[in-house]
């Protein structure tokens, strides 16, 4: 992401002066967030921090990215204008009470990528009238790639959402939608790249079943993947027009097509999507929120 250009200059500033973003939950997502808006320029180290539970990764991502990230950042929420929230649905609870205890602004926006957990659920849990951004991101974030889609959540206003917008849009793409569909996205995006992966590692080893060594297998699938991503992208036109060009009367590629057919793949994916979006309905923590510890 080092050589991603820095954002335009928009009308709605990221932060007002003075204000600081913070990021709650130092996993892939968190960490990826941190080093886009660096990278990006679209903000100042000394406008950023992180937290997280254990001492150990804090030490290691303020070293990595030279900005602030401590166990304890009670003394930094009264300054935040943007905290994203970047924890597991069940830790939920227990990041935002703190949050609210350590004196969370009334104006600050929180932007969460929990899954399954509403912008209902995360207004109660927080016990609070700041405004409420979802956000739902997929791991291509790390190579700035990745597809984000936001939706507005209580007290949430339109610069709110190009707020939010605007941090995603350093880690790839960015999305406004209704939050029903959420539970869909995080199946469909959220979970995709792995269906992908998955493909992918099935046409490599196919590749090394009809001869191919698997280092050049590998290549030929992930550029070919990545090539038909692109063209879908760009070209405007449908998949299955895309496909057509590709599928010669009597050649090779039909018959190939017509085995994933006999195989029901499109059944198949199809039904993955729905089990993954049964599953993120039920993701978000259950019951009231727990005790207030420190916001990680």
């Amino acid at each position: 992401m080092s050589d991603r250009p820095a954002i335009a200059p928009r009308a709605i500033p990221l932060l007002a002066d003075g204000d600081t973003l913070g990021v709650v939950g130092m996993g892939v997502m968190g960490c990826t967030i941190l080093k886009g808006l660096l990278a990006a320029r679209a903000l100042a180290p000394e406008q950023v921090w992180g937290t997280s539970r254990s001492a150990d990764t804090c030490r290691q991502v303020a070293a990595d990215l030279g900005v602030p990230v401590e166990p304890d950042v009670a003394h930094r929420v009264a300054s935040a204008g943007v905290v994203v929230l970047c924890v597991k649905p069940a830790q939920a609870p227990v990041a935002l009470a703190a949050l609210a205890a350590a004196g969370l602004p009334a104006d600050t926006l929180v932007v969460s990528i929990a899954a399954g957990v509403d912008s209902t659920q995360l207004s109660t849990m927080l016990g609070t009238a700041n405004p409420i951004v979802r956000a739902m991101p997929n791991t291509p974030c790390v190579v700035g790639e990745g597809m984000t889609a936001i939706c507005r959540g209580p007290r949430a206003t339109p610069t709110h959402v190009e707020q939010a917008r605007r941090i995603f849009e350093c880690v790839g793409r960015a999305v406004e939608t209704e939050e029903k569909h959420f539970n869909a996205i995080t199946a469909l995006s959220g979970s995709g790249p792995a269906y992908h992966y998955l493909i992918m590692e099935a046409m490599a080893d196919a590749g090394v079943r009809v001869g191919l060594p698997r280092d050049l297998a590998l290549a030929l699938v992930s550029q070919t993947t990545l090539g038909a991503a692109r063209m879908v992208q760009t070209s405007g036109r449908h998949p299955a027009a895309l496909r057509d060009d590709v599928t010669t009367p009597a050649g090779c590629t039909i018959g190939g097509l017509l085995m994933l057919e006999d195989g029901k793949i499109r059944s198949v994916l199809a039904r993955a999507i729905e089990e993954a979006t049964r599953i993120a309905s039920k993701l978000g923590p259950a019951g009231p929120p727990k005790p207030a510890v420190d916001p990680h």
